[in-house]
């Protein structure tokens, strides 16, 4: 009994998440198919700088689907993110990977980079749970009603270097 009630008494001597920090750790999940695209020309390490002035990129991951290159994918390690492959559709595993990161209590922005409604549940379920939100898009095709229900909404122009952040 006593080695358990040493046990807990550590426990509350180093809690999961510390709170004197005000730098906000974020959470960062790229939905590849639909970002990555020539067409866009996006540079993740560019994505990084600007979520640097929202608070501090602690996960960084990008869903590719199988057709995903190896030259891709290096490129992805390259620039510090985790390349996550899956077979078909990455829509499913993103929202599961997101689900991951409202839950952990070590992070408290949720960014996403993609322009498809389709997670507009995935930013409600993420306010509720007390989570903020930022979504990373770029037009043409970037939701309006994904943007609008974001807390903080980012439209990378194309060519990379006009960014322009929204609300």
């Amino acid at each position: 009994m006593r080695n358990y009630e040493k046990l807990i008494s550590f426990k509350e001597y180093f809690p999961l998440k510390r709170r004197e920090s005000t730098v906000k750790n974020i959470g960062l999940l790229v939905d590849g198919p639909n970002m990555l695209r020539k067409e866009f020309n996006l540079d993740l390490e560019s994505v990084k700088e600007i979520l640097d002035e929202l608070g501090k990129m602690r996960v960084g991951k990008v869903l590719l689907n199988q057709y995903a290159s190896d030259k891709l994918i290096e490129a992805i390690v390259n620039q510090g993110f985790t390349p996550i492959v899956v077979a078909g559709d990455t829509d499913v595993h993103l929202a599961m990977e997101a689900m991951e990161l409202i839950y952990n209590p070590n992070i408290d922005i949720i960014a996403l980079m993609t322009r498809n409604a389709d997670f507009l549940p995935l930013i409600n379920k993420t306010k509720e749970n007390g989570k903020e939100t930022i979504v990373i898009g770029a037009e043409p095709g970037f939701s309006v009603a994904l943007q609008n229900s974001t807390d903080n909404s980012i439209t990378l122009k194309t060519p990379l270097h006009n960014i322009a952040p929204g609300k």
